[in-house]
């Protein structure tokens, strides 16, 4: 079994063996939700100029409910909406494997760093979406990745519009996004 930082390399890298290995490891929940953590505070501290210590706190809390939202959202348009003949997950599978997606938010702490944080949290960003696409096709068990991006297109509007939905109930709208 190999190491949370291990695992977080590989899922970085894309490998798609280890996004495999995180969703059969059932033991690896505590794992993911450091990798959350860790990615949450790095973007906290890159975007420390702007948000200040309240920014940091606000972001924890809005990574672990936006890993929750997106995972369940996953897990439904994935395996009800979209699913293929061999499609089969269940909730901590996806927490898992979408977790470990979060590896390369750990470039959000460039984020502080003037001018070059601007390029460094664009990188982070869309190497956290390619991350994520590779996860679903695993966890998913697709054959083929347009069918995991679509998941990730499907997903990322029903997770905007959960967001915006929970965020005008409880007015935190800006701390969500």
């Amino acid at each position: 079994m190999a190491s949370m930082v291990d695992r977080m390399i590989g899922a970085a890298k894309l490998d798609a063996n280890t996004f495999e290995e995180i969703e059969r490891d059932t033991t690896a929940m505590g794992q993911a939700l450091v990798v959350v953590l860790i990615s949450a505070v790095a973007a906290g501290i890159g975007g420390m100029g702007s948000a200040g210590t309240m920014g940091l706190f606000g972001g924890l809390v809005a990574a672990l409910i936006g890993w929750a939202i997106w995972a369940g959202i996953v897990l439904v348009v994935g395996t009800k909406l979209l699913p293929e003949p061999q499609t089969k997950a269940d909730f901590p599978e996806v927490l898992r494997t979408i977790g470990f997606a979060a590896s390369p938010g750990v470039l959000n702490i460039f984020g502080i760093i003037p001018l070059l944080g601007i390029l460094a949290r664009l990188v982070a960003s869309l190497w956290q979406l390619v991350a994520m696409v590779v996860a679903v096709r695993q966890v998913l068990d697709y054959r083929t990745t347009g069918k995991a991006v679509l998941v990730c297109v499907v997903g990322w509007l029903a997770y905007m519009i959960a967001l915006f939905f929970l965020g005008s109930i409880f007015g935190i709208t800006a701390s969500l996004t």
